[in-house]
């Protein structure tokens, strides 16, 4: 047996590691966009690539048959989709005049 907690076995399911993942990158993502001034970086195509991988890790979690864990794993994902939507609107908004 490996002495790492379950949250660092890659192998395994962890609805933990994706959430705090998608958090992380949010976090990240703010920080290096400068909010609320909002500039460009090309730093931000790291978080949006972590936010990425923390999608792939809950949408892993999700059963065949639905239960309320299923339904729960289903809000997470639908979070960590809005995540990747506002790392993805800090990285491309500073480049459209639309927006600012």
């Amino acid at each position: 047996m490996s002495s790492f907690p379950p949250i660092f076995r890659f192998r395994k399911k962890s609805l933990a590691r994706g959430t705090v993942l998608a958090l992380g990158s949010m976090a990240l993502a703010f920080r290096l966009s400068g909010f609320p001034e909002v500039h460009g970086s090309a730093w931000l195509v790291l978080p949006l690539l972590v936010a990425c991988f923390a999608t792939f890790e809950t949408a892993r979690c999700l059963e065949k048959r639905w239960s309320f864990y299923h339904g729960a794993v289903l809000l997470l994902v639908y979070v960590d989709l809005m995540v990747l939507l506002m790392v993805s609107f800090f990285l491309l908004a500073p480049y459209s005049k639309f927006f600012f």
